[in-house]
């Protein structure tokens, strides 16, 4: 699962960039994957040499431009992030550690993990679940999930509290935006859904601007 509601909060407060045409992957890098979304949002995949297999690095463009660049293992942990809000890293062993293995073999996976912020400790609590239904967007094949979570401070105050659903790639082992809406006001849904899928060698590769949805008012996007 990802915090689309988390992400979306802070990308409304991204500090405009001067403007690329393109993002590169890091010395020892390959560029993998590029994800356009609904609501402003661009994803760019890579991995390292140095890295444990199956650890992949994700950077979140939003309309102000670059928001976060995070790093997930096989199991889409979320090992660690530098963002705008300031950088994360997971606790290592988690109480109840993400698991697409999980996912995949169950139907459904629990989480119960730890993140040291600059802020803090956060806890994420909640679960994914398949729901057996099958899309395919721009030739790629994705599972569709639901999920609810909540993040709470080191004091037990609920920091986020949602829900929605999201798709889910066995090819990648990644999870994509797609639906997701607040505790507090679920007939709010926000969607962030992928529209395109952008491999090496075709336009809009490795991009650093989102294409869809990027009017404020369109892109629905909350102050």
């Amino acid at each position: 699962m990802i915090k689309p509601l988390t992400i979306l909060s802070a990308l409304t407060l991204a500090t405009p960039v001067a403007a690329q045409q393109s993002f590169s992957a890091p010395e020892g890098c390959e560029a993998k994957l590029t994800v356009q979304h609904k609501g402003c949002v661009l994803v760019n995949v890579w991995t390292c040499e140095a890295d444990d297999p199956g650890d992949q690095w994700l950077a979140v463009f939003g309309q102000g431009g670059l928001f976060s660049v995070q790093k997930v293992d096989r199991e889409f942990q979320w090992v660690e992030a530098y963002k705008i809000s300031g950088n994360e890293r997971l606790q290592m062993p988690a109480d109840d550690p993400a698991s697409l293995t999980e996912l995949f073999a169950a139907q459904v996976d629990t989480w119960d993990f730890t993140l040291e912020t600059e802020e803090g400790i956060e806890r994420n609590v909640g679960f994914d679940m398949l729901t057996g239904e099958t899309i395919e967007i721009d030739g790629e094949t994705l599972l569709r999930t639901e999920y609810t979570g909540q993040t709470l401070d080191g004091d037990g105050n609920v920091l986020d509290d949602g829900s929605g659903r999201q798709f889910v790639s066995e090819r990648h082992r990644l999870f994509f935006f797609g639906e997701s809406w607040s505790a507090d006001d679920p007939s709010d849904v926000i969607d962030m859904s992928p529209v395109e899928f952008i491999y090496p060698d075709e336009p809009g590769f490795f991009s650093d601007q989102p294409k869809y949805e990027c009017n404020l008012l369109d892109a629905g996007y909350r102050p």
